[in-house]
């Protein structure tokens, strides 16, 4: 039998959701370098996805073994992005306008 919980204040969340992307919305404009914006980015959104899973899909009120279920597709990918990371940067990448041959050879 499920034990009663407390119903949590939806609009609350509303507004913790809201300020969020607000926040979002500022970190664009702070001028900030690419990674420190990828970072502030993904961890604010990372915030927003546990407040909607939490309380709107109920998941605080779950036991402790759905949250580790929860939580484990979340470090896999955490996981591959560092083993990948040194892949990605061995590759000597190009520009798209280094590819077009020269305008004297086109003639």
């Amino acid at each position: 039998m499920a034990t009663a919980h407390a119903e949590p204040n939806y609009m609350a969340i509303f507004w913790w959701l809201f300020a969020l992307t607000i926040a979002e919305v500022a970190v664009i404009y702070m001028g900030l370098p690419k990674l420190a914006l990828g970072i502030l980015l993904v961890g604010l959104a990372l915030s927003k996805a546990a407040l909607v899973a939490m309380y709107f899909m109920h998941l605080r009120f779950e036991r402790r073994t759905l949250a580790l279920i929860v939580m484990t597709p979340l470090f896999l990918c955490v996981l591959l992005v560092f083993a990948l990371l040194p892949d990605h940067s061995a590759v000597p990448h190009q520009s798209a306008a280094s590819s077009r041959p020269p305008a004297a050879a086109q003639q």
